[in-house]
């Protein structure tokens, strides 16, 4: 939704982040433009994110505040996208009550003990404060240096992080988590309602520190039938939107290949629901029935011709004025081969012809 009654900054007084078209986009308010962001935009493909990370272990490097700001800002400032997304990782705030993993280059999160008993549950305390002092740090180090470009926090979604724990590492059948949720559902629910809790909590940390709005990650839960999310999943995604909500901040939700749980996806609470690139926008926005919605560019179609691109972006902008809010955004994650300044075009693309109308 476009329009030319934005709200702006005076001259005389700094810009807000309750002001910027990315906020006013998740609250279906009349924005300049478009806003724009990318999903896995601090990092990866950034030739200045791999040589400030070199030689240093990912957990390792989501642990120290300093990184985690460089790493935050360094996409703000070559793209000049409408929202910074914090740099952590999924596996950070499990990491913090102890659990014994590791994220192992080329092969992603490996999990010591799986769970399979109730029994293995016993680890999975709450996750406190105090126990990611650094997340705290790095948040309100970042809100000094955003200014009035908005800070997404983030956290994995307790099925996703469930899939983890389970299988013990990735997974492309989820054999035994479906196992598990199929064959004990007393130790499924109990693990996913600690893990809502950690979700929540690691989320709580982020907004208290100065985040303006969060993201709830489901990377995996397109491996669902709708019955099954409907029974065994969405009522703990569904806590976690719930305790945000009660923050007062925007919260969107994205899944991998949920095209068919995007309306129970909608109805678990979020503010803004992500669209992959398998589902047409238009049709995405009929799914959610009256969210704003957030995507939905083929991660790959940058590798394509500009003029490719811009077709695309262009339709994809089209569509999306239909929705009360849109958010530009790829339908997954910056591959780690994009050219940085296909990401740059295509930011200064959308801003240029979103505001056209």
């Amino acid at each position: 939704m476009i329009g030319n009654d934005t709200a702006k900054a005076s001259h005389d007084q700094p810009a807000r982040p309750q002001d910027s078209a990315f906020l006013r986009a998740c609250r279906g308010e009349p924005v300049p433009h478009t806003p724009v962001w990318f999903m896995r935009q601090a990092g990866r493909s950034l030739p200045e994110y791999h040589k400030v990370r070199q030689g240093i272990p990912m957990l390792e490097s989501c642990t120290r505040p300093d990184l985690v700001t460089e790493i935050t800002l360094q996409p703000v400032r070559r793209y000049a996208v409408d929202a910074a997304i914090f740099y952590s990782d999924i596996m950070v705030p499990l990491k913090a009550i102890g659990l014994d993993l590791d994220i192992v280059p080329g092969v992603g999160p490996v999990v010591a003990n799986p769970v399979r008993t109730l029994t293995d549950l016993d680890p999975i305390r709450p996750l406190e404060a105090a126990d990611v002092p650094y997340v705290t740090e790095a948040v309100r180090e970042l809100v000094r240096n955003l200014g009035g470009t908005p800070l997404i926090g983030f956290t994995g979604a307790p099925f996703t992080l469930a899939s983890y724990l389970v299988e013990g590492g990735p997974s492309r059948d989820h054999v035994a988590t479906k196992a598990l949720m199929y064959g004990a559902p007393d130790v499924w629910h109990a693990l996913l309602s600690r893990l809502a809790g950690i979700s929540s909590a690691f989320l709580r940390v982020q907004v208290e520190a100065g985040a303006s709005a969060v993201q709830l990650f489901d990377s995996w839960a397109g491996a669902l039938a709708p019955a099954d999310y409907e029974t065994y999943v969405r009522p703990h995604s569904q806590a976690v939107l719930e305790e945000v909500g009660r923050l007062g901040v925007p919260r969107i939700h994205f899944g991998v290949g949920t095209g068919e749980l995007l309306p129970q996806m909608a109805a678990a609470g979020a503010d803004v629901v992500g669209i992959d690139w398998r589902v047409p926008l238009s049709a995405g926005i009929d799914r959610v029935a009256g969210r704003a919605v957030q995507g939905n560019l083929d991660p790959a179609l940058v590798f394509a011709p500009w003029e490719v691109v811009a077709e695309k972006a262009r339709a994809i902008l089209a569509d999306g004025m239909r929705a009360p809010g849109h958010i530009f955004n790829l339908g997954h994650g910056v591959l780690p081969q994009t050219d940085p300044d296909m990401l740059a075009r295509l930011v200064e693309f959308v801003h240029t012809e979103s505001a056209r109308h």
